[in-house]
């Protein structure tokens, strides 16, 4: 009679030596992580404690009681959520530009054809290596000619003219051209235009992309420190980033406070990439290297 059992048994044997195997691998990236998350559980504790604690030694991860008064006093001090809502806005305003002007630059690139279009993208590329600083005298009185200090249109309008989106527009690329053309064919006997295809194909299929692309700007915009310091001279018009350094001086910090407001600052970055984090993973995963 057949021994039925023997199959599960080697599979369920080849399963436990495959976990085995991986051991040696998630043991150091375990303790890597450990390093990584440290800083966050710390500053998270911190919130919670008063300034005899924080400053305690040896010191000590968790507080000896829960208080919120941190948060309350941050929030009744510096007005927390107004500047929390100024940050919002920011992000969300860039964010959507980014997404509008990277994936029409982008699907240009990938579908349509010009003699000029690989000279473009090299140049598009060649932006890459400027570091950002250098173009912040030049766009700091273009922006003075055209009266825009001290408003958020510094901060907001170049991301629907692509400043600094050539990273963005060679990751969404690169995801267009993984798209069958045979898609894009079939809507071109269709009838379909070159808006339709972008609008109809290109843009449903590059869900995952496009999350990735709006996660990384979301965060880029949402820590942004010195845009908003530069461009803005109304207190009540600052950004998280700039509010923070309120609760320090040039002698002295609150720390208790200042951890408070650093832990409202990540709190939406980390939950926005806790809900968009399939998308984001199969973003960077399938974005090939097609030319």
């Amino acid at each position: 009679m057949p021994d039925t059992h023997a199959p599960s048994t080697t599979l369920r044997l080849a399963v436990t030596r495959g976990r085995v195997a991986l051991v040696p691998l998630y043991v150091p990236l375990c303790i890597a992580a450990f390093f990584f998350i440290l800083p966050f559980l710390w500053m998270l504790s911190g919130a919670f404690k008063d300034a005899s604690e924080i400053a305690a030694y040896p010191p000590r991860l968790l507080p000896d009681n829960l208080d919120g008064r941190n948060f309350s006093a941050s929030a009744a001090g510096v007005s927390m959520w107004r500047y929390f809502g100024n940050s919002l806005f920011v992000a969300v305003v860039s964010t959507v530009g980014t997404l509008v002007c990277s994936s029409m630059a982008a699907f240009a690139f990938a579908h349509l054809r010009s003699r000029a279009r690989r000279p473009l993208f090299a140049t598009l590329l060649a932006t890459m290596m400027l570091p950002p600083f250098i173009t912040l005298i030049p766009s700091y009185a273009i922006y003075q000619e055209l009266g825009w200090l001290d408003s958020y249109l510094p901060l907001t309008v170049p991301s629907f003219l692509g400043v600094g989106c050539a990273f963005y527009i060679f990751l969404l690329r690169q995801f267009f051209l993984g798209i069958p053309k045979e898609l894009f064919e079939a809507a071109r006997i269709d009838g379909a235009g070159r808006l339709r295809q972008f609008v109809a194909i290109a843009l449903p299929l590059s869900r995952p992309a496009l999350v990735t692309v709006g996660l990384f700007q979301f965060v880029a915009s949402w820590n942004d420190f010195f845009g908003p310091l530069i461009f803005l001279t109304d207190a009540s018009k600052f950004t998280l980033p700039v509010a923070i350094n309120f609760f320090q001086s040039l002698y002295a910090a609150d720390y208790g406070r200042l951890l408070a407001v650093s832990c409202v600052t990540v709190a939406p970055v980390i939950l926005l990439f806790l809900i968009a984090q399939k998308f984001f993973v199969q973003g960077i995963a399938t974005t090939g290297g097609k030319t």
